[in-house]
């Protein structure tokens, strides 16, 4: 397996989305076609599937050199309100266009920091979402919560409007790496907001771990992953470091390159994490997640339910989703939009009647099917041959996975491509073969993290 690690380890989406935002045309993007777009999503699915949701949250008190999200880093609390004022009228403008009142399904807060804001502001902005929205019957609302300051009170507000899922940014428990990335938060700081998420009704409480951390050791990743079996979330998120400095600034600039694990070390850490999960009872259920069998994202592998969006993996599929939110990216399914990244000019645009995108793309019917492609693979680990490619395109994708089948990633059956059980770690290898605008025109430069 290490040799395949090795073999396999290149730059390559994460394929929240095809085409993948590097791939985005803007020649086949308008504001009026985007709006019609959600329109007709919204109309098609509202009253059987419902829509998501995404709020993005972008306030932080500190930098945290590790991430690659939008954040902005400020201790003046004062920001919390305007912003607010902003996703509400940003959601009024969406209303418009939906000219019905929406089902919400999934509701995500990410950030940034969704406990930077109070909870009392909190329920400000949620209780001005389900103002005007109802709530689906099967929902699912979650967020993401900093061990150092998501309290009580928080979870409380969160519950009362139906939050049941939370997931919390562990990264790693060694002092020397949390020094290094500027996330210092002890085990059993972790281990008490855990168990306070359960007694408040959470039913689901998930771990995000990293390895490949700067000053990160195999026998880190071990003592992490050991305490964090003792706390048994319900999800864990195991995922390599991203280290993107050329795209993601002055945060990921706080080290140097020499301060990160070797590619043999890395690879020995992912290994190890995984071996550990499996040990820990916990299942493989898509690129970097593992669950317990009583959670949810469990349950959707097995039924076939699972998803996969801008929102990582999800238990359900909504075919509208709506980011709100400075950065936020919305997805249609027809097309995709972001919003502006900078607050000012975010507030700005909303204040005017605006919907505050600046970029996006809308699918082709090529597209749709490579969409297809990828999520049933992403999600459920096969796809079948006779789906909407030429001939000589899927002649072309059957060549570049000739290694793959050879090294015993897929296997051919008479009507579907499938992922083995040694295939899994590498299904972004994978769907890169299916990746046509990826294929079509190779980055001139680099674009992506490494696959492994």
């Amino acid at each position: 397996m290490c040799d395949l690690v090795q073999k396999y380890n290149i730059p390559g989406p994460r394929y929240t989305s095809y085409p993948t935002v590097p791939y985005w045309d803007p020649d086949t993007f308008a504001g009026r076609k985007w709006e019609e777009s959600v329109r007709q999503s919204f109309l098609e699915t509202n009253d059987t599937h419902g829509i998501s949701l995404y709020i993005h949250l972008p306030f932080c008190e500190s930098m945290c050199t590790f991430c690659g999200c939008h954040k902005r880093i400020t201790k003046r609390h004062s920001v919390e309100v305007p912003y607010i004022q902003a996703l509400l009228k940003e959601w009024e403008l969406y209303r418009r266009i939906f000219a019905k009142r929406p089902v919400i399904r999934e509701l995500h807060l990410g950030g940034g920091t969704p406990t930077f804001f109070a909870p009392e502001n909190l329920q400000m902005l949620l209780s001005g979402i389900f103002r005007h929205a109802d709530r689906a019957e099967d929902w699912e609302f979650s967020f993401e919560g900093h061990p150092g300051n998501t309290t009580r009170e928080h979870l409380k507000v969160l519950y009362k409007a139906g939050f049941r899922r939370v997931s919390y940014g562990v990264q790693d428990y060694n002092e020397t790496v949390q020094r290094a990335i500027n996330r210092i938060q002890p085990f059993e700081q972790v281990a008490e907001i855990t168990r306070i998420s359960r007694e408040e009704g959470f039913t689901s409480v998930g771990h995000d771990i990293i390895y490949g951390l700067p000053f990160q050791t195999v026998s880190h990743v071990e003592e992490t992953l050991r305490k964090t079996a003792q706390i048994q979330p319900d999800r864990i998120a195991f995922y390599s470091y991203a280290h993107v400095p050329w795209i993601k600034g002055i945060g990921q600039r706080g080290f140097r390159d020499t301060d990160l694990p070797t590619p043999e070390v890395k690879r020995k850490q992912h290994e190890l994490g995984r071996q550990l999960l499996g040990t820990a009872g916990y299942a493989d259920i898509g690129m970097d997640h593992y669950a317990l069998p009583s959670d949810g994202l469990y349950r959707a592998m097995e039924n076939g339910s699972l998803h996969r969006n801008f929102m990582g993996y999800t238990i359900s599929r909504t075919q509208l989703m709506i980011g709100l939110g400075v950065s936020s990216i919305s997805d249609s399914w027809y097309g995709f939009a972001q919003n502006v990244k900078n607050i000012e000019e975010y507030e700005d645009l909303v204040s005017n009647d605006i919907i505050p995108v600046y970029r996006g793309h809308l699918l082709s019917k090529e597209d749709q099917v490579v969409r297809r492609h990828i999520l049933d693979l992403m999600c459920r680990l096969e796809t079948p041959y006779d789906r909407g490619l030429s001939h000589q395109q899927m002649e072309e994708v059957l060549a570049r996975l000739a290694e793959p089948l050879a090294d015993g990633l897929l296997q051919m059956e008479p009507e579907r491509l499938l992922v083995t059980e040694r295939g899994r770690e590498f299904i972004r290898n994978i769907c890169m073969a299916f990746d046509l605008r990826l294929h079509n025109k190779a980055p001139e430069t680099r674009l992506f993290s490494m696959t492994v």
